[in-house]
């Protein structure tokens, strides 16, 4: 691609639902470069590690830039007909039903739009869903049984300006890096603030909290219902708020009253000291903002747990009000963009009600169909049930990978494999998957795309182009569009820009809405090419003029950023029939999952620099090389209990499946409780795929599935010799256990091996693909090391280190020595001897992969007098960009200063 100018463009990242803004720049070279936008008002110039990692990610090796049909390249005219006229056929001879589309939160809210649209008013079926039913459909559940529709009442703002900011499942600090920074940078301005930590584990999170209640699975429940029954006791009410703008208080109240603070402590796990210092801060604070995400939502309970934390603020009367509020932190970059145009299977576009007759009349006319799905389709875990049993015969899956991400994975992948026809649009070639596709459809990929997101704060914000669609991708709204001019609805796909769709979203956004609807961005119905080009972040609702909403105005013209946050409800005005919020009666229940054969709780997660499946986040080598392999955490003493140690292989399973993971034995994890990240797939790791192991229960009202309460078991995997590489090509030849993961230069992997008796040289020459070249080799075979490094000129091939239990190497200088010259012996022996020299210290383990600070090198600053986070950035810049890993660098230091009183 010929560059002409530099010049930066302002666009959104592509990682979680916080929807920072992004300055990319491509400079004459080609050579792109990402940094914080500091006028986006999500993020005021912060990143977090992935966000500026991005442009290591944009590389197109993988990518797939070609349609294919069972495996071999076509032309889009043969791909796209294909497509239609079997989705045509299948409602023909089977009914519409029989056709459903698997979306995702990584589509732009243009995509979604047009996807949805077929779907629902031209297939003639509800059964799209999305990769959000995963994260957030409790939370959706929740606010319309609460306030009537989907609305998220508050803005990032109330985050800094609460004097108590409760997190309920959400470990912050890695999972929404940015809100934590600004969190934990308010408290430092405002000491007196407080914060606690509502979770099974303590996560980094914790490093800001005052309090961390370690709550047992899916306690979140009793904890708030029990909150609401202490309020009540303690005449800690909004008794005006209550009765003028709620109804069904007394039956929640009767319902809570039933749990006391013994009853409390025994469904959650904590002291009655614990929960009533909790109540009584609670009590007494009226700017408080409730923060929950997966911990609350992806439970067979999520729906009660949102709405128990809403009964408390609405009994408090601490909703939409500057500093207070229930706040729902959402996963992924445009989940919100998808509920607003409808992508879930239980919903209408514009936050409209699929059950509603009069909505769906509404939706007809504005699209001009002769029929609409008249009721709900087939939400995650149904739908691919109905794949399965051969009720859905054709699916089109887009921009999502749910052989890995799907619980009960296994199944899924069963499911996919057996359907007659499976269409994923995508940009990768290979995924879990993508190779499980009849046809594959190139998709663009951020920074190719054009179009809109909406974060966690209804925030809208354009993700903007800066680079050429490669080869023959295209954006998704376009495959959408052409499949269905091929079905044969013209007239309501012409659309030739991503400006024209989201203009037609507006429209219908503000179509005969008279402020009985929260979401109307009416205002941007008439914009035009330019005018979306240039549009600005804003902040729904956007009315046209003489439009009523029911949003509260910010109480200054602009306050201290200059962005002006809008909230809903401080005065009531709800969207149910009577204007009035719906207190929820919960009666909570203990649900006893583990068995004699599975006594453990397996919870699920994220890490803090890997994203999902990994198909953007594994193409970086600095984020591969904070984690760079499947874990699982584990408390001492059940490590002892089941025979596990620390940094052994370890078999986790359920009754659907096992995985092969690393070891970490940790006093941060609950007794009787294992964590495990669900990133790994089988392009990384041999037995990684985790929701193999999660169970397909899921939430009666919401649908979500209960990734976060799974009875599993652990033991060792017996391994007889445990190996590491660095490679430059991507390995070929594996063992009983493999991880890889990106380097500068090429790749590491981790090697566990049920035997012994391999022969390790022929072994090495297999896994570098290294058949000409020099070898070295050291064998001590009855100590059981072995050390092998095979050249290319003077440049490492690969390098093998094999030992009887966990290698010590540094895997960090072995990564490195795929970048250098060797042109001497010495430094050839060097890399079989398996140390750094003396003239270049090893930086150890990263700990900040902002600046590729490891831990060694902050053990060293911290001995030469670095006693401070904010002292190890001023001489390391560790912590000093995304603060992602101050809490990490705070424990090092800690540590340090327990060593040295010993």
């Amino acid at each position: 691609m010929e560059i002409v100018d530099a010049c930066e463009v302002r666009t959104t990242c592509p990682y979680c639902g916080v929807g920072c803004g992004v300055l990319a720049k491509v400079a004459t070279d080609g050579q792109v470069s990402v940094r914080g936008d500091p006028d986006h008002p999500a993020n005021f110039g912060r990143l977090c590690s992935k966000g500026s990692a991005l442009a290591e990610t944009i590389g197109l090796d993988g990518r797939l830039l070609r349609p294919q049909i069972h495996g071999r390249g076509s032309s889009w005219d043969e791909a796209l007909d294909l497509v239609a006229s079997t989705f045509s056929q299948v409602v023909t001879d089977h009914g519409p039903d029989a056709v459903a589309f698997y979306v995702s939160g990584q589509l732009l809210t243009e995509d979604y739009y047009l996807a949805n649209k077929l779907m629902k008013g031209f297939v003639g079926s509800a059964n799209i869903d999305t990769n959000s039913r995963l994260c957030m459909a409790s939370s959706v559940a929740g606010h319309r049984r609460a306030f009537g529709s989907d609305t998220v009442p508050g803005s990032y703002e109330d985050l800094e300006l609460a004097d108590l900011v409760v997190l309920v499942g959400s470990n912050l600090a890695w999972c929404h890096p940015v809100l934590y920074q600004r969190i934990a940078a308010a408290r430092e301005k405002r000491p007196e603030m407080k914060v606690v930590l509502v979770d099974p584990r303590r996560t980094m999170t914790s490093d800001i909290a005052d309090m961390h209640l370690a709550i047992a699975p899916d306690g979140d429940v009793a904890l708030f219902t029990g909150l609401l029954a202490w309020l009540g006791q303690h005449n800690a009410l909004d008794r005006a708020y209550i009765t003028a703008h709620t109804s069904g208080f007394g039956q929640a109240l009767f319902a809570a009253s039933a749990l006391d603070l013994a009853g409390v402590a025994a469904a959650t796990g904590l002291s009655e000291d614990e929960i009533g210092r909790f109540y009584s801060l609670f009590a007494r604070t009226e700017k408080t903002v409730t923060v929950y995400s997966q911990g609350v939502n992806q439970s067979s309970q999520g729906t009660d747990k949102v709405n128990a934390i809403i009964n408390c603020h609405l009994a408090t009367g601490r909703i939409g009000k500057p500093g207070a509020g229930p706040f729902s932190v959402t996963g992924q970059p445009n989940a919100m963009g998808g509920r607003e145009v409808g992508g879930m299977a239980n919903m209408l576009a514009a936050h409209m009600e699929i059950e509603n007759l009069e909505h769906r009349e509404r939706v007809r006319r504005f699209w001009k169909t002769p029929e609409i799905a008249g009721k709900p389709g087939l939400k995650a875990v149904e739908m691919f049930k109905a794949v399965a049993d051969g009720r859905v015969k054709a699916l089109w899956i887009m921009a999502t990978n749910p052989v890995d991400s799907m619980p009960d994975a296994g199944a899924v992948e069963a499911a996919i494999k057996a359907c007659p026809f499976v269409v994923v649009s995508d940009v990768l070639a290979e995924t879990d998957t993508v190779r499980h596709a009849h046809v594959r459809l190139p998709a663009t990929a951020w920074g190719e795309k054009d179009g809109t997101v909406t974060n966690s704060e209804r925030c809208i914000s354009r993700q903007r182009a800066f680079l050429p669609a490669p080869g023959e991708a295209r954006p998704d709204w376009w495959i959408i569009a052409e499949v269905a001019r091929r079905m044969g609805f013209d007239d309501a796909f012409a659309h030739e820009t991503p400006a024209e769709i989201f203009a037609e979203h507006a429209a219908l956004s503000g179509f005969e809405n008279d402020g009985a609807r929260d979401f109307d961005i009416g205002a941007y119905a008439d914009v035009d090419a330019d005018g979306y080009e240039a549009l600005a972040p804003f902040q729904w609702p956007a009315l046209q003029p003489g439009g009523s909403t029911q949003a509260e105005p910010p109480p200054d013209a602009v306050n201290s950023t200059g962005h002006q946050p809008t909230r809903f409800f401080a005065n009531g005005n709800f969207y149910t029939p009577d204007r009035k919020a719906r207190f929820i009666a919960i009666r909570p229940t203990v649900e006893t999952r583990t068995t004699p054969d599975f006594p453990l709780i397996l919870n699920t997660g994220r890490i803090r620099d890997h994203w999902h499946t990994m198909t953007r986040t594994g193409k970086s080598p600095r984020l591969s090389q904070h984690i760079a392999e499947p874990f699982v955490e584990i408390h001492p003493v059940d490590a002892q209990r089941h025979g596990v140690g620390d940094a052994d292989i370890a078999r986790v399973s359920t009754p659907r499946g096992e995985v092969l993971v690393r070891a970490l034995v940790t006093t941060r994890q609950l007794q009787g409780s294992l964590f495990a990240p669900m990133h790994w797939t089988d392009q990384f790791a041999a037995r990684g795929r985790l929701d193999t192991l999660t169970t397909s229960l899921t939430d009666p009202v919401s649908g979500q599935p209960a990734l976060k309460h799974v009875a599993a078991r652990i033991e060792k995997f017996t391994a007889r010799a445990f190996g590491f590489a660095v490679t430059r090509k991507r390995p070929v030849a594996m063992a009983d256990y493999w991880a890889v993961a990106r380097c500068r230069g090429g790749w590491r992997v981790e090697l566990a091996f049920a035997r012994d008796d391999v022969d390790w040289t022929a072994f090495a020459g297999s896994l570098f693909d290294a058949a000409d070249g020099e070898m070295l080799a050291y064998h001590d075979r009855e100590a059981g090391q072995h050390r092998i490094a095979a050249f290319d000129g003077e440049h490492l091939a690969g390098a093998l280190f094999i030992a009887p239990g966990p290698v010590a190497v540094s895997r960090g200088w072995a990564a490195e020595q795929l970048d250098e010259v060797h042109a001497s012996q010495r430094q050839r022996f060097r890399i079989v001897a398996g140390r750094a020299g003396a003239e270049r210290p090893d930086a150890g383990a990263t700990v900040c992969s902002c600046f590729n600070v490891g831990v060694t090198q902050i053990t060293a600053a911290v001995a030469a007098g670095c006693t401070s986070v904010d002292a190890i950035g001023a001489t390391l810049k560790a912590g000093t960009n995304c603060g992602s890993c101050r809490s990490e660098i705070r424990a090092i230091i800690a540590a340090n200063r327990v060593q040295a009183a010993e």
